[in-house]
């Protein structure tokens, strides 16, 4: 059962209308990366655990990651307030509207003029929020690491948005939701690490013949550290085709019909290496280029 309390989790105030930093704040209402697309990722995965305290954890988040994108609305709102009674009212002359509405670098007026001012479900640039940015995999170690980079990055966002404003009501509440992506990535990890067999992913074990290997797959300036050490993997410096110890090519075995069909249509369509033919390309170079002979 969801509540709604009128009083937001954290307190918002803005010293002046940015129509362009609301458009950016976008990118934290119905970006990848916002706050959307978190409560959507950690609800759908609670709602699946069987574990109840992974299950009261993922709940929890998904619940404040809600209250976290009514704190982004807000600002979007409160920062377009005064371009939307403008906008509705239409008091001000063509060109001084439009001033207004893009005014601090707001390259994205589509959202300010289709959207009323208000906060809309897209990203900074008006592309609408998706289901495809919830990457909810059902397997609840991969998901806890995908959960952990989903709060590194929403971190790196508002760190940027951050260093675009000087208002300092929204740095601050920019700062706390910046805080909390921190604090939830904690959560996530501390819940990875509790469950004892959580590396590799899944049941299956790996294939113990290419498990340990690092395949040195680009020639010149070969760096070493921990990632391709000695210590920690069987380094192959110059790994050929196949590494399974074949001939690297492909094969499929097929019944006799369609064995028949495939070589007919190798033969009927097979190319002639012995002839040289006249192309659209050589005949438009005109006598720049010598026709070459059939």
């Amino acid at each position: 059962m969801f509540r709604h309390v009128k009083q937001m989790q954290y307190t918002v105030r803005v010293d002046a209308p940015n129509p362009g930093l609301a458009n950016l704040l976008l990118e934290q209402f119905g970006g990848p990366q916002g706050e959307l697309a978190a409560a959507c990722r950690y609800f759908t995965q609670g709602l699946s655990d069987e574990d109840p305290g992974r299950k009261d954890m993922l709940l929890d988040i998904a619940t404040e990651e809600l209250s976290h994108l009514e704190i982004i609305g807000t600002l979007v709102g409160m920062l377009n307030k005064g371009a939307k009674g403008d906008l509705a009212e239409g008091v001000e002359k063509e060109a001084d509207l439009y001033r207004s509405l893009t005014n601090g670098g707001n390259g994205s007026h589509t959202t300010a003029l289709l959207y009323g001012g208000g906060p809309a479900l897209t990203n900074s640039a008006g592309v609408p929020w998706t289901a495809a940015y919830v990457d909810t995999i059902g397997e609840v170690t991969a998901d806890l690491r995908s959960n952990i980079a989903a709060e590194a990055r929403a971190k790196i966002i508002y760190e940027r948005l951050i260093n675009l404003t000087d208002d300092p009501g929204v740095k601050d509440a920019l700062g706390f939701l910046m805080t909390r992506e921190v604090a939830h990535q904690i959560s996530f990890e501390k819940a990875l690490y509790s469950i004892r067999n959580n590396f590799p992913p899944g049941k299956l074990p790996p294939i113990e013949q290419y498990a340990n290997n690092y395949y040195n797959m680009s020639e010149g300036g070969e760096i070493r550290g921990s990632w391709n050490s000695d210590e920690n993997f069987n380094y192959v410096s110059d790994p050929q085709p196949a590494v399974d110890g074949g001939d690297g090519m492909a094969k499929v075995t097929l019944p006799e019909s369609q064995n028949t069909n495939v070589e007919n249509l190798a033969i009927r369509t097979q190319s002639d290496p012995t002839i040289n033919p006249v192309t659209g390309a050589d005949l438009g170079a005109g006598d720049s280029k010598p026709v070459p002979k059939a």
